[in-house]
């Protein structure tokens, strides 16, 4: 069943009738707490890591000859038992704790970025089946500058240098592994959604009473046959007892420019804004400086993520550069049907990515 948390206010004009609650779990954090609690990063063992080698270079070879063999990868023909407690860890962790994991130790220099690359998408398989990130089908996406603006509506921010704001990716979980870091900045943000709906809905909850109710998103190009070019969605969807939170500024401001997406007016704008603004507030969330061979993957249910902008060097092999993995955990949380629009699917396992008929099985190797 899909429940919106939408509702009148009650007789006297006071608390919103059926809000969701204020959320207590794990994942409801204050970035400086953690900061200041240590252990936010996880550090591969030389053990590990030799077991992720020796689990790779077949598949290395393989994807050498034709990179479509990687579809055949799974958690089976790739065995990391080394590394299955932590691989477990690092799930429970996503999906019932803070909501994010950051580790460090792929030793890139050493094994080249083709080799790195193989070896990321089978630590991912572990922790859910990779999901289409474009129309053209790639299960291994690249983030990098490719020379775009935003305010082309076609482009998706990650092509460019600009910051990103705080959103959550089309997927459950979203993984990142550093090749090279930028001349200046590009740090990776992460702050809690659900924090972020704590404090809205103590401020203002009936901001946060009206991002429960669905507004248009751009599709910014990727369109599936017979779909609007624009899809509606909550930003805050309550349902199954949780808390997912869906959201990318651009693209609803983008999606004004179709004249049958409905309207946002003045409050909708007032009420984006103060999103906005608590993920910015310092003390929300936290920044990291990802360096190559680091990893970091996210919840997007209940944690949102930004990109500050960046300056590259000039030389094109040293420019800021990271591979991207969406993932489908087959024991992820319920959605809501309104999910479906962008997820292609609510099932577990099998939800994600962009929904395009060309989509699945491509992957762009980096240059060795």
């Amino acid at each position: 069943m899909w429940v919106i948390c939408v509702s009148q206010l009650t007789a006297s004009g006071g608390f919103p009738v059926g809000l969701p609650p204020a959320i207590q779990s794990p994942a409801a954090w204050l970035g400086p707490d953690l900061v200041a609690s240590g252990g936010l990063i996880a550090h591969l063992t030389d053990s590990e890591l030799r077991e992720l080698e020796a689990t790779t270079a077949p598949w290395l070879a393989r994807a050498e000859v034709d990179p479509a063999a990687l579809n055949d990868l799974t958690p089976v023909n790739f065995p990391l038992l080394t590394l299955a407690p932590r691989l477990a860890a690092w799930r429970a962790e996503l999906l019932e704790g803070r909501g994010f994991v950051l580790a460090r130790g792929v030793p890139l220099q050493a094994w080249g970025r083709r080799f790195s690359a193989v070896a990321f998408f089978g630590l991912g398989v572990h922790l859910g089946r990779p999901r289409p990130q474009n129309a053209q089908g790639h299960l291994l996406g690249h983030v990098r500058d490719l020379g775009m603006s935003s305010d082309d509506p076609n482009v998706r921010v990650y092509q460019t240098a600009e910051r990103q704001t705080y959103h959550t990716d089309s997927a459950d979980v979203v993984g990142l592994l550093c090749l090279q870091t930028a001349k200046s900045g590009g740090l990776s943000a992460l702050v809690s959604s659900e924090t972020v709906y704590n404090e809205m809905r103590r401020r203002r909850p009936d901001l946060a009473q009206l991002l429960c109710a669905p507004l248009a998103m751009d599709r910014r190009g990727e369109v599936p046959p017979g779909a609007k070019p624009y899809f509606e969605i909550p930003i805050f969807n309550w349902f199954a007892g949780k808390l997912s939170v869906f959201y990318q500024r651009q693209y609803f401001d983008s999606a004004q420019r179709f004249p049958d997406a409905p309207r946002l007016t003045p409050v909708h704008v007032e009420a984006l804004d103060l999103l906005d603004a608590l993920t910015d507030d310092p003390t929300l969330h936290f920044t990291t400086a990802l360096e190559p061979g680091d990893l970091q993957f996210v919840h997007n249910h209940n944690l949102l993520h930004d990109r500050t902008a960046f300056e590259n060097w000039p030389e094109a092999e040293r420019q800021r550069h990271l591979l991207r993995l969406w993932l489908a955990p087959e024991d992820a949380r319920p959605l809501p049907l309104v999910f479906a629009l962008r997820y292609g699917s609510v099932v577990p396992g099998e939800r994600g990515g962009v929904a395009m008929p060309e989509s699945g099985g491509i992957f762009p190797l980096p240059d060795a």
